[in-house]
């Protein structure tokens, strides 16, 4: 991507250096503890507490090395470059939907970007790094350690700059559900419903989080010309990799679909690709159609 000279956001909280734990390897405790039992994917977004101590009990048993965090907190240069990166994409996600609201004749409420290390409290509940990203409604701010940039490249191979700019993307879709009120619809339905069906209304959320992702970058390169030859596959090859179906398999060498709460590799990058080509706010109804047909 082309961001030299772009405005980053100042929608920022920074909660580095804060206090509390570091989980030691972040997606890499979410990849072997988070999705083995298929417990705990960004829980926080949906309003549901998700036992820290757990999470990070089962992360020091397979990745141990964690580690306590006080006091004033001195980033790296490469994090730094992360942070500059990540304030330019929130900067981008709202004026890309300032100017989306607008034509649906509404006003677009921007989200707060939290930057934490290792451990994060939020509207939602505590959480560690190895959750990953989230959004949380309740104070509508996203959640981001951004440890998980390297990680995403190194322990999935997903690498690129717009495939990170796809992470914070999919979770200011998240914050595009609320504010048109998909997101505390599908909570309610949630409330109502079985593991079973709950998982699969989890999987409408996630790909329509992917699909508004998609028409992020569609005016992305329409507004700013910033996209390079390569970047959208970037993303497409990221939703690849963080499919259900393809985190199992690789986590514990078998697939169960009843589990999914995010969406097989094939069917994040359809929805992603969809908005990615369209940029058509019409086409990102997950709702209606059937399960299998997703």
């Amino acid at each position: 991507m082309k961001l030299t000279g772009r405005r980053q956001s100042t929608n920022v909280e920074d909660r580095r250096g804060k206090g509390g734990t570091i989980a030691g390897f972040g997606i890499g405790a979410a990849i072997i503890a988070g999705l083995i039992a298929i417990i705990t994917p960004k829980l926080q977004q949906f309003g549901i507490n998700v036992n820290e101590n757990d999470i990070q009990n089962i992360t020091q048993k397979v990745l141990p090395g964690t580690s306590s965090q006080s006091g004033d907190y001195t980033p790296t240069k490469k994090e730094q470059e992360f942070e500059v990166f990540a304030k330019q994409i929130l900067a981008s996600t709202e004026d890309v939907w300032t100017a989306q609201f607008k034509k649906m004749g509404k006003t677009y409420k921007k989200p707060t970007l939290v930057l934490f290390k290792g451990s994060v409290q939020s509207g939602c509940g505590s959480a560690t790094s190895a959750v990953g990203p989230f959004y949380c409604s309740a104070d509508e701010k996203l959640y981001l350690d951004l440890d998980f940039f390297s990680e995403l490249s190194s322990k999935l191979g997903a690498s690129g700059d717009f495939a990170c700019a796809y992470v914070i993307a999919h979770e200011v879709g998240h914050h595009v559900q609320h504010l048109l009120g998909t997101l505390d619809q599908a909570h309610a339905k949630m409330a109502k419903q079985n593991e079973t069906e709950k998982n699969k209304t989890s999987v409408r959320i996630e790909l329509q989080a992917d699909y508004y992702s998609g028409i992020w970058g569609y005016y992305e390169k329409e507004m700013f010309g910033s996209i390079e030859s390569g970047d959208f596959e970037e993303a497409i090859n990221a939703a690849q990799k963080i499919g259900d179906d393809y985190l199992q398999k690789r986590a514990r060498g078998e697939v169960t679909p009843e589990n999914f709460t995010h969406g097989t590799s094939a069917q994040r990058m359809k929805w992603l690709k969809k908005g990615l080509t369209t940029g058509d706010m019409s086409g990102a109804d997950t709702w209606s159609c059937s399960y299998n047909s997703l």
